[in-house]
């Protein structure tokens, strides 16, 4: 039963009286088979007018170049551009309204036209942890899957293929504009470091939309070792704006400046100007019966050896509403000199004394 082979190229159909004339040899190579490497194929054609194909790699015949697909220039060449139109949103810091395709570990997966990109948890905003708190972020990422969210570029990177989002910025945009330095704010602990707590700030409309700090040294007027001693994660309190970097996107708050200075209230109405002490305060006894605070002598013999220090004494003495430490510690007045004599303050657990120099 004769065989014939011949090469298939692009052409739907070939007849079987072609592929059987003698002229066609299936082993000679023409010219421009030797200067381009094809994929190919046989077609055997037995006498009985049977057709197979040969998909054999290897089988030297020349066939028809795939033409290049143009579908794929033109995807190539908006991604391109879509790369392009991410690095000028993150130049101009020009909102985004994405949609949120997806989740992983880290955080959301977000839509950029013909882009991917990635939105990482720490950049979401307050707001969402803030309505379900109940909820594991990756339980809320779950949610938020179909969502539209307006976002800032804050990374357009096309050779590494890196495009990163922020909910945070965004609604820094948003809502910034809104506080001011002296506003209270009713706050939610966020989450605690050693230097002090992140705190969500809560707006008119019921919902947290930023995040500020409130450093160890503004929790209270006491000395804290520790944050988290005052303040835990979801403790709502009231706290102050006493500060706002425009350029870093932050806001300082306190809390003790919402109280009344200790110092003042220590020496207006825990010690009146009269010597005695004030008898709600006391633990019993009287004001003469207050023994001077441990160490505070070797105080004053050594302030008396400084240059410039030429007098010091005790003025008064009482017990004050709360503890404040049990170690001896040593403050001075904020207010304002009289006659050069500064005002200094010792206090250890409930004892105060007020004594100048």
């Amino acid at each position: 039963m004769p065989i014939f082979s011949a090469t298939l190229g692009s052409f739907t159909s070939i007849s079987s009286s072609f592929l059987s004339q003698s002229h066609l040899s299936p082993f000679v190579k023409t010219p421009c088979q030797w200067q381009h490497h094809y994929h190919t194929a046989k077609v055997l054609v037995s006498a009985s007018g049977n057709t197979q194909i040969d998909q054999n790699p290897d089988s030297g015949l020349l066939q028809r170049p795939t033409p290049p697909d143009p579908l794929d220039d033109a995807r190539q060449a908006r991604r391109s551009s879509d790369w392009k139109a991410a690095k000028t949103y993150q130049d101009s810091k020009v909102i985004y309204n994405g949609r949120v395709e997806g989740f992983n570990s880290g955080g959301l997966l977000v839509r950029f036209y013909s882009v991917m990109g990635f939105l990482p948890f720490p950049q979401l905003s307050p707001v969402h942890a803030s309505k379900e708190p109940e909820k594991s972020i990756q339980e809320i990422a779950q949610g938020l899957i179909g969502s539209i969210m307006s976002v800032k570029v804050i990374l357009a990177d096309e050779d590494n293929k890196k495009l990163i989002f922020s909910e945070k910025e965004a609604a820094w945009s948003k809502y910034s504009k809104q506080v001011n330095v002296g506003d209270i704010f009713e706050v939610r602990v966020g989450y605690v470091e050693d230097y002090g707590a992140f705190v969500h700030l809560r707006f008119p409309d019921g919902l947290y939309h930023l995040t500020g700090l409130i450093h160890v040294s503004e929790v209270s007027w006491d000395l804290i070792q520790d944050v988290r001693d005052i303040l835990k994660v979801g403790d709502e309190v009231r706290a102050k704006v006493v500060g706002i970097d425009w350029g870093k996107s932050r806001i300082n708050l306190s809390i003790r400046q919402l109280e009344e200075d200790p110092l003042l209230e220590t020496l207006d109405k825990v010690i009146p100007q009269d010597g005695s002490a004030d008898p709600d305060s006391m633990s019993g006894g009287d004001s003469g019966s207050i023994e001077p605070l441990p160490g505070l002598e070797t105080i004053l013999e050594e302030l008396l050896q400084e240059d410039g220090i030429y007098d010091v004494r005790i003025s008064r003495q009482g017990f004050e509403k709360r503890v404040v430490s049990q170690d001896l510690q040593l403050w001075l007045s904020n207010a304002p000199p009289t006659n050069q004599r500064f005002t200094l303050l010792a206090r250890a657990g409930r004892q105060v004394t007020n004594f100048l120099k």
